[in-house]
């Protein structure tokens, strides 16, 4: 179910108009069945406690110059609607869940490092997509 949920989401995000930009320029075409693979596996740690994913997922981001609320916004919008669409309801819960936490953990690491003040920094309000992939 994980690797529905990561192959799902890369396809439409590949295409979407906010967010594919960024990852068609930082990823090649002929990396993204590695990349998928490394992305399953941090799910799997994440979710299951496998111990698969051993990276470090913060530098490979820092290195984003573009990245922005928007971006992470609609991230997790895409993702909870995949996991919504993909899951039975209490598992899309943790997805959503831990998904939201992990975007809001790196988007406040990153505007930390950029020099930003993030006392008064909140969790990013829920965007509704409204973009949907072509068929």
């Amino acid at each position: 179910m994980i690797r529905m949920v990561v192959d799902r989401f890369y396809d439409d995000a590949r295409r979407d108009p906010v967010i594919g930009p960024v990852f068609n320029r930082i990823i090649a075409p002929e990396a993204w069945p590695h990349h998928l693979a490394t992305i399953a596996d941090f799910w799997s740690s994440m979710l299951l406690g496998t111990g698969r994913y051993a990276g470090r997922p913060m530098p490979k981001h820092m290195a984003i110059p573009e990245l922005s609320d928007a971006h992470f916004m609609r991230w997790l919008a895409l993702f909870r609607r995949t996991a919504e669409d993909v899951c039975p309801p209490d598992i899309a819960a943790l997805f959503v869940e831990r998904s939201e936490r992990i975007g809001n953990s790196f988007r406040m690491n990153i505007a930390m490092r950029r020099g930003a003040d993030i006392k008064d920094m909140g969790p990013l309000e829920r965007e509704t997509p409204l973009w949907t992939p072509p068929k």
